[in-house]
């Protein structure tokens, strides 16, 4: 059974491969299977431990997808408000971009966007990818779609691990992180029904392209710690 152990030595061996470049790992999954969970443990570990001759704690990057969330007055121009966290609620282009840039350009700081949960927005330049960064951790929902800008998304890559929920734990967590963000109970059990689990759906579809499939006993080992 993998651990968490073995996924910071892939992580390691990843950008020792990549190296003088940098290595860039994509975690996906459906709503609420713990993707952020594990890119903010993994990345947590990892700070502390670089392979041979990396500095610590600076030779790690965590760029979550969720920045690249059209803002709210976009989706309302384009009539996608009420299916908020599709696919193409997303841009793909520009986060695609960014990941091009973070692998091509090492010797200048990359700003670029992350996401308030309490305000459900993006906000510009929150997060910077350093110079000394070697390794960049990354998660999102649609990284292994195989139509649109996603398939060039996922050719940006040294690979994609998608994590593996049972759904009733992955529902009941999904619809209490949206009560916590100041949904009622009752919209939020309809938004996980009609918006969530759609995407869901779609998402599962593509869970063979991964490389790696880590278990739920990898973020309760996490919840452990």
């Amino acid at each position: 059974m993998i651990g968490l152990s073995d996924l910071a030595e892939r992580a390691r061996g990843l950008c020792e491969k990549a190296a003088p470049g940098r290595a860039l790992i994509g975690i996906a999954g459906p709503p609420g299977a713990g993707k952020s969970t594990l890119a903010e443990g993994l990345y947590e570990i990892l700070r502390e431990s670089p392979p041979p001759g990396l500095p610590q704690l600076e030779w790690v990057a965590y760029l979550p997808m969720d920045g690249y969330h059209l803002a709210d007055v976009q989706l309302v121009r384009l009539g996608r408000r009420n299916r908020k966290g599709a696919p193409d609620s997303f841009d793909a282009g520009g986060y695609l971009a960014t990941l091009r840039r973070v692998r091509e350009e090492l010797d200048d700081p990359i700003y670029v966007p992350g996401f308030e949960r309490t305000i459900e927005q993006p906000i510009a330049a929150s997060i910077a990818v350093e110079p000394p960064v070697r390794l960049v951790l990354t998660e999102g929902n649609y990284l292994l779609l195989p139509d649109g800008k996603w398939p060039e998304v996922r050719e940006a890559f040294d690979e994609v691990w998608y994590v593996d929920l049972d759904d009733d734990v992955r529902l009941a967590r999904l619809t209490a992180r949206h009560v916590k963000f100041g949904k009622s109970p009752e919209v939020a059990a309809a938004w996980v029904r009609e918006v969530d689990e759609p995407n869901a759906r779609v998402i599962k579809a593509s869970r063979a392209r991964a490389e790696l499939i880590v278990p739920a006993s990898v973020l309760d080992e996490l919840l452990r710690r």
